[in-house]
């Protein structure tokens, strides 16, 4: 379990990323500007930091530099932006960033950024990048281990109990009833029954579904699905 700090002015965003970032076992840490960060690193040195480059007090290649000159930049930072170029992009990994995602932020790549910011450890200052590696992750991310998903794991009675169950609530869907309902009912069955199989791994269930898994969240949550039941919690 690692803590990670994630800093962005917009809520969605963070909501969005300490959900799943939480679902990965993390413990997360929010920040809504550059100031909130600054006071966080000041009080603790998190595993990885997941900062956002456009912030209206301080913009996160400002604050990135800041870490630099005061020996604060001992942990891996990867940098977020929907409108930064590549000469942002190169400009903050020569200062010290370890990647940077384009928003929106698949999941893939997102999942798999962590995965590799975590590996750096922070035993050590983070190594600026090269140019060259730059251009490799603006145009779609360096090759790096996927990151397999810490969710627990139901027993085979817990699977064949849900699946009973989905099986039978979709059963039970009256068709007397507005439309919009009835298909909220079966795609909450639907849902149900991929958690079920997929054990309550998340990232199956969007394969198999066809769903981004940013998309997915967002469905379970609106359905009203129980992610902790799903999950043998």
């Amino acid at each position: 379990m690692a803590t990670i700090l994630v800093v962005d002015d917009e809520m969605g965003i963070r909501e969005l990323l300490s959900e799943i970032l939480s679902d990965e076992g993390h413990v997360v840490e929010l920040a809504e500007d550059a100031q909130q960060a600054r006071e966080f690193r000041q009080r603790h040195v998190p595993d990885l930091v997941l900062l956002d480059i456009w912030m209206p007090d301080t913009d996160g290649v400002t604050l990135l530099k800041e870490w630099a000159a005061q020996g604060h930049l001992t942990m891996p930072v990867i940098m977020m932006s929907g409108h930064a170029t590549i000469d942002t992009a190169v400009e903050a990994t020569k200062i010290g960033a370890l990647n940077f995602l384009e928003k929106p932020i698949a999941l893939q790549k997102l999942l798999k950024a962590v995965e590799q910011g975590l590996a750096r450890g922070t035993a050590a200052p983070v190594a600026p990048a090269t140019a060259a590696a730059v251009g490799k992750t603006a145009a779609g991310g360096p090759a790096v281990v996927a990151s397999a998903a810490a969710l627990p794991v139901l027993g085979a009675d817990g699977v064949h109990g849900m699946q009973a169950g989905a099986a039978t609530q979709t059963a039970s869907i009256s068709f007397d009833i507005p439309l919009r309902d009835a298909r909220d009912a079966f795609e909450r069955a639907y849902f149900e029954y991929h958690l079920a199989r997929e054990n309550g791994s998340m990232t199956r269930v969007a394969e198999k579904t066809g769903l981004e898994r940013t998309h997915l969240y967002r469905k379970l949550k609106q359905l009203g699905v129980d992610l902790g039941k799903s999950k043998g919690e």
